[in-house]
């Protein structure tokens, strides 16, 4: 019988977008069998405090899975604190994790997809995670696929895999020089992650996602794709407090399973620039969008 990974839920203020992941995650096959561990973070002012009560409320009458186990922290740590102690404590328990946070739907398939892929290259050092959500690329992807580095929508890891995670960003950011990663870094000058990294390390942004992957890069680490997504990112309404403004992550669900095959252990080229080329696009909406938001705000009055 397979090993399932334990899930970890994070969750903030939002109770029907938890409500959502939660009914989503339960139509899954392994959901059943599967202990579920949630991070509750605190209220970070009284402006949160109705949501996170409500969205405890809601927490504390989960039904349907193996175990759950509810943390409520009693004071704000903030999303990437509590991702990185969650993430860390559990991960050091048993041994690997599959991670959501509180405005993702899974497609049915999504566990099964996670538990076959951990499994599959749990003793492959060359792999760092696995990853459920694919970009909406119009370019047909293989079943699956490696791309260097990691992501962070839908995602689970071995503890070989997160032991390798470094927090410090100046650390990285030095590294990443040193090696003269900067332009794979960026995938190919075609999204600013280098300039996410310097926010983090100067402490204008908060983000555990762009020091998770930097940590992956400098270790020419790989992560395993789906080639349809098994995650719909469901926080693009405002309501998230690392909320992009924009949809361009909207994908469809897949309606079938990932059927995984042991592949060589190395980046797909072809994906990588499909990546770039998404990047590309999406970079250039949210400029147009940018423009567009600018000249009607100017001629407000």
């Amino acid at each position: 019988m397979m090993r399932l990974a334990p899930i970890v839920l994070f969750t903030y203020n939002r109770p029907v977008h938890t409500r959502q992941t939660i009914d989503a995650l339960l139509k899954n096959e392994y959901a059943s069998e599967s202990d579920l561990i949630i991070f509750s973070d605190a209220p970070k002012n009284c402006v949160a405090e109705d949501g996170v009560r409500q969205t405890r409320a809601y927490l504390r009458e989960i039904t349907g899975f193996r175990s759950i186990k509810l943390i409520e922290r009693a004071e704000n740590m903030g999303l990437a604190a509590n991702i990185i102690d969650g993430v860390t404590q559990v991960v050091n328990e048993y041994g690997r994790i599959i991670v959501l946070e509180d405005d993702l739907l899974t497609s049915p398939f999504f566990l099964k997809y996670m538990n076959e892929a951990l499994s599959m290259y749990e003793d492959a050092n060359e792999v760092i995670s696995v990853h459920g959500y694919i970009f909406p690329i119009k370019r047909k992807l293989p079943e699956s696929f490696f791309i260097r580095g990691t992501d962070c929508l839908g995602w689970g890891t071995w503890k070989r895999g997160w032991d390798l995670f470094t927090p410090n960003s100046a650390e990285l950011l030095d590294q990443i020089r040193a090696h003269k990663l900067e332009w794979t870094f960026d995938f190919s000058g075609s999204y600013p992650f280098m300039k996410m990294l310097e926010k983090q390390a100067d402490g204008s942004v908060s983000s555990w996602a762009v020091r998770w992957y930097a940590s992956a890069l400098l270790k020419d680490k790989l992560t395993l794709y789906p080639g349809r997504s098994l995650i719909f990112h469901n926080g693009s309404d405002g309501s998230g407090t690392n909320y992009s403004g924009d949809n361009a992550l909207d994908v469809k669900l897949s309606d079938r399973p990932i059927v995984l095959e042991r592949l060589l252990l190395e980046e797909d080229k072809n994906a990588r620039k499909a990546f770039i080329g998404y990047f590309r696009y999406a970079m250039l909406w949210h400029k147009i969008q940018y423009r567009i938001k600018s000249v009607f705000q100017g001629r407000k009055g």
